[in-house]
């Protein structure tokens, strides 16, 4: 994958609190844990008590929404994987 991508990606998971990417009706809402040339991991839930972990292949990225949690308006901020 390109390395303008990947650097997105950084940006994307180093964004607020929380990410969120919704793909076909399917939410994730966690944390960005790891990012390979492929693939990013997320991990949702809670004190690994409720959680799982998704890779989410960057193609099925294409036509995902990315959001993250803004602590300064409190409230879910899109993110535009596009530079």
């Amino acid at each position: 994958m390109s390395a303008a991508l990947i650097e997105r990606l950084v940006e994307f998971a180093e964004s607020g609190n929380q990410q969120k990417i919704i793909i076909k009706n399917t939410r994730y809402q966690g944390w960005i844990m790891e990012i390979t040339e492929d693939a990013l991991l997320i991990s949702t839930g809670f004190a690994d008590k409720s959680g799982k972990d998704f890779w989410l292949k960057f193609t099925d990225l294409a036509a995902a929404q990315l959001y993250y949690w803004d602590n300064h308006v409190d409230e879910w901020v899109l993110f535009n994987i596009s530079p």
